[in-house]
């Protein structure tokens, strides 16, 4: 055999003549380098788009066989729930109920933001699809990537790559989605309104909110348990002051770790040849409907509050009503201070967002609940 012959075989053993007969692969490798673009130079949500994006990499690099391998055993976290609720573990030990806590009608507007999931839900029932993908597509509107990864690998796991990368698109996208929206549905006097500080909440109130909303959530739609269940248990091991330990390695090590599993294992079931399909764009296009209505809910339930009260509800807190804490506070903060540079309110927002983590998991244990 000649050296022509050895460089011939080695080609045709190769990862390129892989690309060569089939140059979908190729594509997939531009978009996610595209999507590395995204998490590492423009900063967007890059704990997640990183792994992710590398995971689609790895999965469309021809030949490897790395999905029946390392990544089959990895996604086995994926396609059993243990990933999201893990997430939600290390979430609920770095939030904050207080704001909840102190003004309980913050979960009217986490309520609304939750509008946009099941009108996505109609829509893609509209669109053809089944459907339990038709829901699995509407849960991308609550800004919850585990939420959306949970849905998806019970109702439709051929479609969690698409879902998956749409939502935790749309949640970097929200300094950029939301602002339009909160200009064009509220007026410049409500978006200048100040809100006065809410009340000091005991410790005795943090403990048991955790374990009363464990209680009656999970009772009334139980399909919420592996979500609402960790995300209670990882606030309470942050509120009760004696097990700080654990909640140190549920807010760092254990979701650190989990982050890279999850990414790794959702971008690597992006292969070109299931994922480049026109499904795919209206997956993508619904999920940012979906977001969009999902704000607007919010802002009209912040827009009843506002008149209910007399005037002392910005309205525009209810565009955090949306899963993707803290951003979509900090942007209602952003958009206040605009309107009034006086105005302060990050912690009024903060109600319901926290709210809106509660009512995205809820929203996704009905429709669970219905056609898991």
């Amino acid at each position: 055999m000649n050296i022509i012959d050895i460089l011939g075989s080695i080609f045709a053993d190769s990862g390129f003549a892989g690309i060569f007969e089939d140059p979908r692969y190729l594509i997939m490798i531009i978009i996610a380098c595209v999507l590395l673009y995204l998490g590492i130079a423009k900063k967007y949500e890059p704990l997640l788009m990183v792994p992710i994006a590398f995971g689609m990499l790895l999965a469309n690099l021809p030949r490897t066989g790395i999905t029946e391998g390392l990544i089959h055993y990895l996604s086995l976290g994926v396609e059993y729930g243990i990933y999201p609720s893990l997430v939600f573990l290390g979430t609920g030990a770095m939030t904050d109920f207080g704001p909840l806590i102190a003004r309980p009608s913050s979960l009217l507007m986490g309520a609304g933001a939750q509008f946009g999931i099941f009108t996505a839900f109609l829509m893609a029932l509209a669109l053809g699809f089944d459907p339990k993908v038709a829901a699995a597509i509407g849960v991308i509107g609550g800004a919850d990537g585990p939420t959306a990864i949970l849905t998806a690998s019970k109702l439709a796991m051929d479609y969690l790559p698409a879902i998956a990368i749409a939502a935790y698109s749309y949640m970097a996208l929200i300094p950029m989605i939301q602002p339009p929206l909160m200009r064009l549905v509220t007026t410049k006097k409500e978006r200048e309104t100040k809100m006065e500080m809410a009340r000091t909440v005991s410790k005795k109130e943090r403990i048991i909110f955790p374990i009363a909303v464990t209680i009656f959530v999970i009772l009334l739609i139980p399909d919420t348990a592996p979500l609402v269940g960790m995300l209670m248990l990882g606030n309470l091991l942050k509120e009760t002051g004696l097990t700080d330990r654990l909640s140190d390695t549920a807010q760092n090590a254990l979701t650190n770790t989990t982050i890279i599993f999850l990414g790794l294992s959702v971008g690597a079931k992006a292969v070109a040849t299931t994922f480049l399909t026109l499904r795919t764009i209206e997956i993508v296009v619904l999920g940012l409907i979906a977001f969009s209505f999902s704000t607007i809910g919010g802002l009209l339930l912040g827009k009843l509050m506002y008149v209910v009260t007399g005037g002392k509800v910005n309205p525009l807190i209810g565009s955090a009503g949306v899963s993707a804490v803290p951003m979509a506070a900090r942007v209602s903060q952003i958009e206040g201070q605009k309107a009034n540079p006086s105005n302060y309110l990050l912690m009024h927002a903060m109600g319901p967002n926290v709210a809106g983590v509660i009512g995205s998991a809820v929203a996704a244990g009905i429709l669970l609940g219905f056609l898991g």
